[in-house]
């Protein structure tokens, strides 16, 4: 029997998954899980990159001792996030994270030189100020660019450390602003202005190419941007938006190809790369602000009776879920006590809030996708961690006005194992 092995790295944790066919199609087992989570260093946020790398071998080789006959494997992370190495593999660190700020001072610099609107014309990559090119424009100004050879996305460069083959894998490019929304390649009108080094940047390589081996084990590039694998592992039944309800909340849906116009740029919609689709969606908050108010208020307590207090209090206070506030606070509760005039009180509170607010951002995020696509919508798909808190998903129906269909599966290990099943069947 073949066995394939999907590790997922999210913001919080990594996880290793062994998928086989069966009766009913695909059956999993999770056989390996690790912690993840950015550290502060010297003030700034950064990504223990030495333990993710240990963590996925360790992972691997006890997937192996269980299932020896797998096949292939593949890695999925989130986006944005890269390793700089120069000659002979050394890392340069810190490895920053995403939350981190510092490209707050650089933005109005890459906008001089580009200004954004053409950088969304030309790429369809909504404004983050995390994005990968103002990040790596910051590295340029601090000199980090200096001796670097190559540069890897966080799972490229995982899947380096197992094979040795380095990949450039086009859905994770896709979130980095520096990918043509017509060509599907790196655009060098923009690396030209920005004075970044061409030779990082090489040609990229879509889902389902062999990358390399280890332990004799094929790797296959899945849609090595999670979000991108997430929406492979929906089953999603006609043109209908989803949701993959994480650390962020990414709402969209497929379209044939990426939508750059003003109104795409007015509402922040992003296009990223999917398999052989576009994906039009919008980065909301997400459960980083019910999570870290749970860490801060009652990291005892269940998330079934926090979602029954939410429904006791009578609050009915809604703040920005997408307000910078909450991007990467000191305390969440005090971000909400500022956003909500210090109108919560209970526990109950704090988190009926957080809900209905997040159910206010996802209605009014479909609104726009419905403008900008000129379509109406009728169901929406909700996978991830999010898709199994019960209170949300109704404020979502009665906010939104639309038919939750709520999948409290592992979407984005489903997606990248379908990848690599297919790409198996198909060498066969």
């Amino acid at each position: 029997m073949a066995y394939y092995l999907a590790v997922d790295i999210g913001a919080s944790s990594g996880r290793h998954i062994v998928a086989w066919d069966g009766e009913r199609g695909l059956e999993t087992k999770e056989v390996y899980r690790f912690p993840n989570g950015v550290t502060e260093k010297d003030g700034h946020l950064v990504w223990n990159i030495d333990s993710l790398a240990e963590n996925v071998r360790i992972g691997f080789d006890k997937a192996l001792a269980e299932f020896p006959d797998i096949k292939t494997f593949s890695i999925d992370t989130w986006g944005v996030d890269y390793v700089l190495l120069r000659d002979g593999g050394e890392i340069v660190r810190p490895v920053y994270a995403y939350r981190d700020n510092r490209t707050e001072a650089i933005i109005p610099e890459v906008h001089e030189k580009i200004p954004f609107s053409e950088l969304y014309e030309r790429t369809g990559i909504q404004f983050q100020p995390f994005n990968s090119v103002y990040q790596l424009y910051d590295d340029l100004k601090k000199g980090r660019l200096n001796g670097v050879t190559h540069l890897l996305m966080i799972p490229e460069y995982l899947m380096y450390k197992l094979t040795g083959v380095m990949a450039r894998e086009y859905t994770n490019a896709t979130t980095m602003g520096l990918v043509s929304a017509e060509t599907g390649e790196f655009d060098n009108e923009i690396l030209s202005r920005l004075s970044l080094p061409k030779y990082l940047f090489p040609k990229l390589s879509t889902p389902g190419t062999y990358a390399g081996e280890y332990k004799g084990v094929k790797c296959i590039l899945c849609a090595t941007h999670d979000t991108g694998s997430a929406v492979e592992g929906i089953p999603i039944e006609g043109d209908e938006p989803y949701i993959s309800s994480g650390t962020w909340s990414l709402l969209g849906v497929k379209t044939p190809k990426p939508i750059c116009d003003k109104k795409s740029e007015r509402a922040n919609y992003s296009n990223e790369g999917g398999v052989g689709y576009n994906r039009y969606q919008k980065n909301i908050m997400g459960m980083w602000i019910v999570n870290n108010l749970r860490k801060e208020l009652c990291p005892d307590m269940p998330f079934p009776e926090i979602e029954k207090a939410a429904r006791e209090s009578s609050a009915d206070v809604l703040v920005d879920a997408n307000d910078s506030v909450f991007l990467a606070p000191e305390s969440m509760k005090a971000a909400f006590d500022t956003a909500a005039n210090g109108a919560l009180s209970t526990v109950g509170d704090y988190f009926r809030c957080a809900f209905r607010s997040l159910a206010d951002s996802y209605r009014a995020a479909l609104r726009e996708l419905e403008e900008n696509s000129g379509r109406k919508y009728h169901k929406l798909y909700i996978v991830g961690g999010g898709a199994k808190n019960q209170t949300l998903n109704r404020w979502t129906e009665e906010f939104a006005g639309i038919e939750v269909i709520a999948l409290p599966i592992e979407a984005t290990a489903l997606g990248n194992l379908k990848i690599q099943k297919k790409f198996y069947k198909e060498e066969k």
